[in-house]
């Protein structure tokens, strides 16, 4: 999968797990309770018709007919856990750091292939995630930097290399001499 498509995927998780956890807030906690105020009414009333049992046994079991009725179900359950996790890894990628890997040889001898790098998402800017679009300038490259960029011919490809000329430069290679 490309960045790109894993991008959109973590967005559309963090968004739909959002959606069940505010849901769940808004909407089926609010019905839970309810039901389970009329569940504890249904269990006083017949607690009155019977004779009187112990108190404590009572008050457990009176206990477990409400959390039966509060419970979450599975699958809101598991939204509402997943939601915030995916969330700080949403943003920490879009607008903090995110992890790439040396492809090739290329940026030999300081970075091998196979090496992982952090790249820094907010050195040049803020950018929106999944659309690219910087929304914050904050610098330009300068002479040096290690980039990580889309191939233009291939947008699913990460290329990893070294900044040698900025607006202005001139970058000339000749006799195998890069100036």
């Amino acid at each position: 999968a490309s960045p790109m498509n894993f991008a959109l995927i973590l967005f559309v998780a963090t968004v739909l797990t959002g959606a069940v956890w505010l849901a769940d807030k808004l909407v089926f906690a609010q019905r839970r309770r309810a039901a389970a105020d009329a569940a504890l009414r249904r269990f006083d009333t017949n607690a009155m018709t019977l004779p009187a049992a112990g108190g404590a046994a009572a008050q457990r079991e009176r206990e477990a007919v409400e959390q039966k009725a509060l419970s979450q179900p599975a699958w809101i359950e598991y939204s509402a856990s997943f939601f915030p996790v995916l969330l700080v890894v949403f943003l920490l990628r879009s607008f903090v750091a995110e992890p790439f890997k040396i492809p090739s040889s290329s940026m030999r001898p300081t970075l091998e292939v196979g090496d992982y790098i952090l790249v820094n998402k907010f050195a040049y800017g803020l950018r929106l995630p999944i659309i690219e679009k910087k929304f914050v300038p904050l610098a330009d490259p300068q002479r040096g930097d290690v980039v990580v960029f889309r191939y233009p011919v291939n947008p699913s490809q990460d290329f990893i290399k070294r900044t040698i000329g900025v607006p202005g430069d001139v970058v000339e290679y000749r006799d195998k001499k890069l100036t």
